[in-house]
């Protein structure tokens, strides 16, 4: 028995049905297993999925100055891939920068270390969990050797940053605007859907994501320029697939090596599994969210927590639920443990980076007094279990201890 298998309600489980089982069956009996036409039909159905737009958002992108060309999709084996193969392909290199959060998962600021960038990070907003613009902007009017060549977004928790701000201000200082995406599917907001917004977007299909190929992710960019770099990258900068090489007319052995690239290619055993997810990824979205306004309604009165930020085209990939220290007895930690004595499968979204033994290192003045908003939301957050066949049942069992661990801890 796992320790899934033990909780009365698991953090993350995925939504797998029959449907999701045949699609891997029939990539397993054709004989190609390996990138080949299921991944090509899942990129055009998940370009199709985001060119999907009405004339409001193209208007709205228009009078942003931002490009209405259709997304492009290139199927990855991770979020991390797909992040290298975008700060490739716009730029990012030794001798350049890239500025993003201390609040995100540790490989948004490794993919630019790994192509010899520097970092360098802003906090986030007093009262969200999204990158501050007005700090991105301080940093950039200060990098007067115009060192920084991109600025990473990341939606935490699948609400979505302040993009039209965003992009006002990197294109105000000639830099890129990459979109860690990996929580924000399917985050459609008034420029569009979150991931293709801005120069690129990478998404995650990792297993407790919004929709999961098990391991996988999606780079998307409206680029030609860009998303032909990146398909030669992504595998060891070829001019030709393998699919291409071993199913047209032309010698399966003839094939040019144009760059050093990389081996980041998503099997078709695992493009099959995102085609059906794709299908049945509004349907998670509104499960998500009946167990977000339960969730809500529930916590909203409780003067001991404080429930998640909510903006325009929020994903609700995760529920990040705040413990308001002054209120209790008891802090985050410890009511962390106590919910999960009581069966509930918690987690914390994130640690931030100035934490790490590396960064520390690395980085100079990268502390918790210098990134307080960071600081402050890491030492408060609680991440609740939040997915798609999550019972009502469940759900109320996740409520009432909530409120019990609360109602016997609360400062009189």
């Amino acid at each position: 028995m796992s320790h899934s298998d033990s909780l009365k309600v698991p953090f993350s489980r995925p939504s797998i049905s029959a449907a999701e089982e045949e699609a891997v069956l029939k990539v397993l009996r054709s004989g190609w297993l390996t990138t080949g036409s299921e991944a090509l039909a899942f990129e055009k159905e998940f370009s199709d999925f985001m060119n999907n737009v009405g004339q409001n958002v193209k208007d709205a992108r228009a009078a942003a100055g931002l490009s209405n060309d259709d997304v492009i999709s290139l199927a990855v084996n991770s979020n991390t891939s797909g992040m290298i193969l975008a700060m490739e392909a716009l730029g990012v290199r030794p001798g350049r920068a890239v500025i993003t959060t201390p609040y995100t998962f540790v490989s948004t600021a490794a993919s630019a270390k790994h192509l010899g960038a520097d970092v360098i990070f802003a906090d986030i907003e007093p009262d969200s969990y999204s990158i501050d613009v007005e700090k991105v902007e301080e940093i950039l009017r200060r990098d007067t050797e115009k060192k920084v060549c991109a600025v990473v977004a990341v939606h935490i928790a699948g609400n979505v940053c302040d993009m039209r701000r965003l992009v006002e201000v990197a294109h105000k200082y000639g830099v890129k605007v990459i979109e860690d995406a990996a929580h924000s599917f399917p985050s459609l907001t008034p420029l569009g859907f979150a991931g293709t917004i801005c120069d690129a977007g990478i998404f995650s299909f990792y297993v407790t994501k919004t929709m999961t190929t098990a391991e996988g992710g999606m780079v998307c960019t409206r680029s030609e320029v860009a998303a032909r770099r990146m398909r030669a990258m992504r595998m060891h900068g070829m001019d030709r697939t393998t699919w291409d090489r071993y199913t047209s007319p032309r010698a399966s052995w003839e094939y040019d090596i144009i760059e050093s690239g990389y081996k980041f290619n998503l099997p078709d055993i695992l493009a099959a599994l995102g085609r059906v997810q794709l299908f049945r990824a509004n349907d998670f979205f509104e499960k998500r969210k009946r167990i977000v306004k339960m969730y809500n309604e529930a916590f909203k009165d409780l003067d001991f927590v404080r429930i998640p930020p909510d903006g325009e085209g929020n994903s609700w990939h995760l529920y990040l639920l705040q413990i308001v220290g002054e209120k209790l007895k008891i802090g985050r930690d410890e009511f962390a443990l106590e919910l999960q004595k009581m069966g509930i499968g918690i987690s914390v979204h994130f640690i931030p980076l100035f934490y790490f033994t590396y960064w520390k290192k690395l980085c100079a003045n990268f502390t918790a007094e210098n990134f307080p908003n960071a600081a402050r939301a890491y030492s408060a957050t609680i991440t609740l279990p939040l997915w798609p066949d999550m019972t009502i049942e469940m759900a109320q069992e996740v409520i009432d201890a909530v409120k019990k661990i609360g109602s016997l801890n609360q400062r009189g």
